[in-house]
């Protein structure tokens, strides 16, 4: 099947084009090239390749959930768009539809398979059987490229030493969420308050823009796409975990109780009620997909557990179980404009906490101070007079000689000298300052810089993470 006619196109193509790049120069080898391609449902895999894949020699295919004899009768559909008469014959196994394909699709032929774990579930044996493909395509010169929304399995199947396929690809590309910055121009938001705003509940995943570009604001985005029952978006937490998380249940428990404030690895298993070190697996396997993010305070390393906190990374998901999760039951009984009332009155702190994370995400990418940063931390704990203290962010400069520190604020009206004032307080207890330059800022929605305080903004903020 043609892949144009499995995607429905309403954003413009963003930030893949390095990837973009590197895929085109595969597919114009003279020699086979075998290429992966996985990451996180709704991640744009599937517009990748519909940028990259070149359609008049391109076998697409996007496999299911059905048996296999029915997913090789639909296979051969697709390749008889190109191959006329391939699907007049039964093909009795997968052996006899790959050899026919090898010998009779012409050299620069590309057979792209579209969520691959879906058709290994249904056919174990096609690692096995791609592999004595793929061996042959020096001979044969034609690509494979294989894409899946199964971290889990698509890390088995290429970067597993014990898998058929490890060691074959000639290009892998994980994809994953769009930086911050892009949707702007993705929604036509005419304010870098309203993207942040946005991005605290879409996050960067480009499907969600895409739904959330047919309402005219933000609220009723959430209310029809995650809020109502028949939403497209109201129980997309479990089907992320269903694609890779062999205990969806108890990875959704993880996930709401670090999204409601159980931020340390004692106070989640308490809350479970099991050993800390029975969380330790689940939790890390979080982290590997994006979900969750392990904090360690400036200048910690990650052997120091005792100060570790956990928290939920993806925006999409924090939103959900901090807002959505706790009302289902009232959602379900139709209490939708209800609930939607109730998110005004918190949801300001909600886009605090993004507002955080995206200032620290953005050190690394602005020259302050005649400097270049490293990426920026939080830090928490006694400074020098022993006093309980928190920075929001933290960041060491290129050459070890300076350190910025900063808080950030979502408050409309923030008084910067006062700021300056707690912030200068901090300074001086701060226990890793000494012997370097100190240099103070503050991330607030809108401002002016002083003389004693760097501000900046949520529009320079959306203008460096693209």
């Amino acid at each position: 099947m043609l892949l144009k006619h499995y995607i429905d196109v309403t954003l413009p193509f963003l930030d893949r084009g390095p990837e973009k790049a590197q895929v085109d120069r595969l597919l114009a080898a003279a020699e086979g090239r075998f290429i992966v391609v996985y990451g996180r449902r709704r991640c744009g895999k599937s517009r990748l390749l519909q940028e990259c894949l070149p359609g008049e020699r391109t076998v697409y295919y996007a496999a299911d959930d059905r048996e296999a004899p029915l997913q090789r009768v639909a296979l051969a559909a697709a390749v008889a768009e190109r191959l006329p008469g391939f699907d007049r014959v039964r093909y009795p196994d997968w052996d006899a539809l790959l050899s026919r394909i090898a010998a009779e699709a012409p050299p620069g032929t590309v057979l792209a398979i579209d969520e691959f774990p879906s058709l290994v579930r249904a056919a174990p044996e096609l690692p096995s059987l791609l592999q004595r493909l793929l061996d042959r395509r020096p001979r044969i010169g034609s690509h494979v490229v294989l894409a899946g929304s199964s971290q889990r399995l698509m890390r088995g199947l290429v970067l597993d030493r014990t898998a058929p396929l490890f060691g074959r690809a000639d290009g892998l590309f994980p994809i994953g969420p769009l930086p911050a910055g892009w949707i702007s121009s993705a929604l036509g938001l005419r304010t870098a308050r309203a993207a942040i705003e946005a991005y605290s509940v879409w996050g960067g995943i480009p499907r969600y823009w895409e739904l959330a570009a047919d309402f005219d604001t933000l609220d009723a985005a959430i209310r029809e796409l995650v809020l109502s029952p028949l939403g497209v978006l109201h129980d997309e937490p479990m089907a992320l975990l269903l694609d890779d998380m062999r205990d969806p249940v108890q990875a959704a428990s993880l996930l709401s109780l670090v999204a409601r404030g159980a931020h340390r690895l004692s106070e989640i298993a308490a809350r479970v009620e099991k050993p800390a070190t029975s969380l330790t697996r689940p939790l890390q396997r979080l982290i590997e997909l994006g979900l969750v993010r392990r904090d360690l305070p400036f200048g910690s390393t990650v052997r120091d557990t005792k100060r570790t906190l956990y928290r939920v990374a993806d925006p999409f998901l924090r939103f959900w179980y901090r807002f959505v999760e706790p009302a289902r039951s009232r959602l379900a009984a139709g209490q939708v404009e209800a609930e939607a009332n109730r998110i005004h009155g918190t949801f300001s702190h909600h886009v605090g906490s993004i507002w955080e994370e995206l200032a620290r995400a953005s050190v690394a990418h602005v020259t302050a101070f005649g400097h270049r940063w490293h990426p920026g931390s939080r830090w928490w704990g006694p400074g020098l007079d022993r006093a309980p203290m928190e920075l929001d962010v933290v960041a060491e400069s290129d050459d070890g000689r300076a350190l910025l520190l900063a808080e950030a604020r979502w408050g409309r009206n923030v008084d910067v000298r006062r700021l300056a004032i707690e912030l200068r307080r901090k300074a001086a207890a701060f226990p890793f300052a000494g012997g370097r330059t100190v240099h103070l800022a503050a991330w607030l929605p809108i401002g002016r810089s002083t003389r004693d305080i760097k501000v900046f903004t949520a529009r320079d903020v959306i203008r460096v993470l693209r």
